[in-house]
C-alpha cells in the first residue's frame, strides 16, 4: 500500500524496550476511589448519587449534559462518602467536582444490558450504547467516542483508521492491548464498521512494533476488509490528523473534521472499550497505563481502575527508587506534568512516567537565534518563532495569524530548539488566555442580553400602565359625557 508524507516531525528517542516485552498486569482495587466528573472534551457529568449511597461496579454515577459529554461510572462496588470539588486533585490542575467512592472489596457487578448479537443492531444503538458507556477517546483526546460515530453516520464515511500508532515515547499501553487483546479489538472495529459502513478499513501501526503487527495480520485473515498498515516510526504520527495524511494522503482542513474528507480515526483502546460497551454492557470504568520512566522501580503496563491515586499505581508498582526530577501523566512530548501524587487516574490517562535528572537534561534558557529548527520540525506547518514572539509582546492576535489555533501542541518545535525555549509552553498559556478573554466575552453578551431583555419589559409593562391609564381615563370621560347628556 502506498503511503503518504506528513512535513516536519521528529525522532526522539523511544525508550518503550523498558516495558514493550512485559504482559499487562491487573492492579488490585484500591481503598479509596476519586472519580472526577469532567474526564472528557465538553460539559462536566452531573452526579446522580448522594452521599452514603451504596453503588455497584458499572453503576450510573453522573450523567452527560449537553450535546457534547460523556457519563461517569463506578469502577467498583462501594459507598458514596463524598461529591465536591475538592475531595482530590485532578491531573489540569483545575477544581473539579468529584464523587468520591470507599470500595466494599466485593467487586460487584451492576447488572448490564447485552445484546443477543451486536451485529443485528442498527447504528444508532451502537451510537447510543456507546455513549451510554462514557467511551472517551483513549489515545488522550478524550473526546466522546458516541458524538464521533454520529457524525460520521451523518457523513460519508469512506475510511475508517484505527490509530495504533503509539509515537510517544516511554508508552507502551496500546502496544501490549494490540498483542494481548486482538480478539477484542478486531471485534470492536467490526461493531464500528457496522455503524458506520466505510469501504476501507485500516489499523495503521508504527513499523517499531512488528510482535503487534505480526499479531494483528493474522487476527485479520477472515476478514478481507480490514488491512493492517506499518507506518514510518515518526512523531507524532499517533495525532489524527497526520494518521490521515500518511493514509490517505489528504489533508484535514484547519477549520474541519476528519469527517469532513471522509475519515474517522479511533485509538486502539478506544475500539476495545467500544467492544466492552456493545458485545459485553461495561461501562469505561478501567484503562492500561504505563508505569515507566528512569525513578521507576518496576516500569510495567498496568490495567488500573478509574479514580485511582497515582499514588496507588506507583506502591503497585514498587514505588520509586530514586525521587523523580519530573512526573509525568501521558507521555514526555504531550503530557503534563503532575504536582504529587494524590492525582486520579483518569480516561485520558496513558502513562505514568517518572523521569530523572538525566532524562530531561535540563538546560538554561537562551535567547531566540532566529535558526528557524522550530519551522522544520513543525508537523502543522506553522511559524512556531514568531507566534512565540508575539505571545512574549502580549500580542495574541498576531500570534493567532501565525497559526497558534492550528497548534496541536506536540513539542516537536521545543524538542528541536537549540535555545531550549519552552515553545509549547507559550502556545498552551496563549491559548488558555484566548479562552478566558472569549468566556469573558460570552459573559458579558449573555449579560447585554440580560439587560436589554429586562429594559424591553419594563418598557412593556410602563407603556401597558399608560395604555391602561389612558383607557380608564377615557372611559371616564365617557361616563361623565353620557351623565351630563
Amino acid at each position: 500500500m502506498k503511503l503518504f508524507h506528513f512535513r516536519g516531525g521528529v525522532h526522539p528517542e523511544a525508550n518503550k524496550h523498558h516495558t514493550a516485552h512485559k504482559t499487562i498486569r491487573v492492579m488490585p482495587m484500591p481503598k479509596m476511589l476519586y472519580v472526577p466528573l469532567q474526564q472528557h472534551v465538553g460539559a462536566a457529568a452531573e452526579p446522580q448519587v448522594e452521599i452514603g449511597q451504596h453503588v455497584l461496579k458499572g453503576q450510573l454515577l453522573a450523567h452527560s449534559q449537553g450535546n457534547i459529554s460523556a457519563p461517569v461510572h463506578a469502577p467498583t462496588s462501594g459507598t458514596v462518602v463524598a461529591i465536591g470539588e475538592f475531595s482530590a486533585p485532578h491531573p489540569s490542575g483545575l477544581p473539579v467536582r468529584t464523587i468520591t467512592i470507599e470500595a466494599d472489596g466485593e467487586d460487584r457487578w451492576i447488572e448490564c444490558n447485552t445484546p443477543a448479537d451486536p451485529f443485528e443492531l442498527d447504528p444508532a444503538e451502537i451510537s447510543t450504547r456507546v455513549g451510554a458507556a462514557g467511551v472517551v477517546g483513549m489515545g488522550g483526546a478524550t473526546f466522546p467516542a458516541a458524538v464521533k460515530l454520529r457524525l460520521g453516520m451523518r457523513s460519508d464515511i469512506h475510511t475508517f483508521i484505527v490509530n495504533g500508532g503509539e509515537c510517544e515515547p516511554y508508552l507502551t499501553c496500546d502496544d501490549r492491548l494490540m498483542r494481548e487483546r486482538s480478539i477484542e479489538l478486531i471485534d470492536g472495529i467490526r461493531i464500528v464498521m457496522r455503524a458506520l459502513q466505510p469501504k476501507n478499513t485500516y489499523i495503521a501501526i508504527e513499523d517499531n512494533k512488528p510482535e503487534a503487527i505480526a499479531i494483528l495480520t493474522e487476527a485479520c485473515q477472515p476478514y478481507d476488509n480490514i488491512t493492517v498498515v506499518p507506518v514510518p516510526a515518526q512523531y507524532p504520527m499517533g495525532s489524527a490528523q497526520h494518521m490521515i495524511t500518511t493514509i490517505t494522503g489528504v489533508e484535514v482542513p484547519a477549520d474541519g473534521r476528519s469527517a469532513d474528507v471522509g475519515v474517522l480515526v479511533h485509538n486502539v483502546g478506544t475500539v476495545v472499550a467500544i467492544h466492552k460497551a456493545v458485545r459485553h454492557g461495561q461501562a469505561l470504568i478501567s484503562r492500561i497505563v504505563t508505569v515507566g520512566g528512569g525513578a521507576m522501580t518496576e516500569p510495567q503496563n498496568v490495567e488500573v481502575p478509574i479514580g485511582a491515586l497515582l499514588s496507588d499505581v506507583i506502591e503497585f508498582c514498587g514505588g520509586f527508587k530514586e525521587k523523580p526530577a519530573r512526573l509525568v501523566m501521558g507521555g514526555p512530548m504531550m503530557g503534563l506534568v503532575m504536582p504529587s501524587l494524590d492525582v486520579p487516574v483518569v480516561k485520558g490517562t496513558s502513562g505514568i512516567i517518572g523521569l530523572t535528572l538525566d532524562e530531561i537534561t535540563p538546560k538554561p534558557t537562551m535567547p531566540c537565534i532566529r535558526c528557524a529548527s522550530c519551522v522544520d520540525a513543525c508537523p502543522s506547518g506553522l511559524v512556531p518563532l514568531e507566534m512565540a514572539s508575539n505571545i512574549r509582546s502580549g500580542e495574541l492576535e498576531g500570534a493567532i495569524k501565525f497559526g497558534l489555533v492550528d497548534c496541536i501542541a506536540c513539542g516537536c518545535c521545543a524538542y528541536v530548539c537549540p535555545s531550549q525555549i519552552p515553545l509549547v509552553q507559550y502556545f498552551n498559556y496563549a491559548k488558555d488566555e484566548l479562552a478566558a478573554q472569549q468566556r469573558a466575552k460570552h459573559k458579558a453578551e449573555e449579560t447585554r442580553k440580560l439587560v436589554e431583555t429586562r429594559k424591553q419589559r419594563l418598557d412593556a409593562e410602563i407603556a401597558a400602565r399608560a395604555a391602561a391609564a389612558a383607557a380608564r381615563k377615557a372611559a371616564k370621560a365617557q361616563k361623565a359625557s353620557e351623565a351630563s347628556a
